[in-house]
């Protein structure tokens, strides 16, 4: 029997009911990180936004507290970028990534060459001494790496030990309200545990099925960074039904994982800054056109808050502070209706009741699409 086909609409609806952007979740916290394999984190702040967004009685403390305590860590893992994760997945997901790692060593145009001679293994043994009992930040472990490799430029011999090494950044750093360098410890010095011998790339690709799913095996790879995961797709057999979308790509989706009806109505919703909903799949036009990505996702890497409407992205925001005043700024990408216009305004003004609490005013502006 050939599979059946989801179209554009009903591939959405289901991407939103994952990522609980259809209606806000009420688990918590540790729940919703866990459920969505991480959140994008190389900025500071972003999580809070991409919880807000999603859970219905988010505040800031509670994420804040699993920081301190050590039970959400910022570590290096999916596409070498900084996410947030639990305790327990960062044991599973930094050994399981470290292929990529592995990689950009190779190929990193900035130190490939610097690094090409040195024998990594002892690297990786002499930065873990040096970290041992001593937290620090990249730039201070670069110097003391060149003093047991001279001749290889610190910045390098920091780059290769982050690679190397699963490298937590240590609080205040993303703790809500405070700033601080990215100071770092081993994630077996700060957790108190070894990471996973063996961890199960089976059960993540499944789990990311699960989170961002129906989605294609491309999908997954750009995702996590790993390739050849039409294998593990292969292994899982029995454990994903299998869809086609209206190019006759193949999907693949838990089968008991929520796909509403096409018509299920998306509200309006502000994503954070570097959601991962936006960075997770190889084609992103389910929820972001070619010609918005170009301007969302900017030459220097950032990537700012946008807005769905209609469950898909329809614009950026960004929050401006002026004397007392917390002004969110929304710049559409076309014409909104006067409903879309009145929901975003009501959303926006609990955006920054949320991220500006101690602001005196709040306002709201929309800018005008001709």
């Amino acid at each position: 029997m050939a599979p059946d086909r989801l179209s554009a609409r009903q591939l959405n609806r289901a991407t939103l009911a994952r990522q609980s952007l259809l209606a806000r979740g009420g688990g918590t916290v540790l729940s919703t990180v866990e459920h969505l394999v991480g959140l994008q984190a190389q900025a500071p702040f972003p999580p809070y936004f991409g919880l807000w967004s999603r859970l219905s009685a988010f505040r800031p403390e509670d994420l804040a507290r699993l920081i301190l305590d050590r039970g959400v860590v910022r570590i290096a893992v999916m596409r070498g970028t900084v996410h947030l994760v639990s305790a327990a997945d960062c044991r599973i997901l930094r050994p399981l990534m470290q292929p990529t790692y592995e990689r950009l060593l190779r190929t990193n145009t900035l130190y490939g060459k610097a690094l090409r001679d040195l024998d990594f293994a002892e690297v990786a043994r002499v930065a873990r001494e040096l970290l041992d009992g001593r937290p620090m930040t990249t730039n201070e472990l670069g110097p003391l790496l060149a003093q047991r490799f001279p001749g290889t430029e610190p910045a390098a011999l920091a780059h290769a030990a982050r690679s190397l090494l699963p490298l937590v950044q240590l609080p205040p750093r993303g703790v809500w309200g405070r700033s601080g360098q990215p100071v770092c410890s081993t994630a077996e010095e700060w957790l108190g545990a070894p990471l996973e011998a063996r961890p199960s790339i089976e059960d993540v690709v499944l789990r990311y099925f699960a989170a961002f799913g129906p989605a294609t095996v491309a999908d997954a790879q750009a995702w996590s960074g790993l390739t050849r995961l039409g294998e593990v797709v292969e292994r899982l057999g029995p454990r994903l039904r299998e869809f086609t979308d209206e190019q006759g790509r193949r999907l693949y989706d838990p089968p008991d994982a929520p796909r509403p009806d096409p018509d299920t109505p998306a509200p309006v919703r502000y994503l954070a800054p570097f959601d991962n909903l936006l960075l997770s799949y190889a084609d992103r036009t389910r929820v972001l056109s070619d010609d918005d990505r170009r301007v969302v996702f900017t030459q220097n890497g950032i990537i700012r808050g946008t807005i769905l409407v209609g469950g898909l992205v329809r614009g950026q925001w960004d929050i401006a502070r002026r004397r007392g005043t917390a002004i969110l700024a929304v710049t559409p990408f076309r014409p909104l209706s006067k409903k879309d216009a009145s929901a975003l305004a009501a959303e926006g003004r609990r955006l920054l009741r949320f991220a500006e609490p101690g602001a005196q005013t709040h306002e709201v502006d929309i800018a005008a699409v001709s």
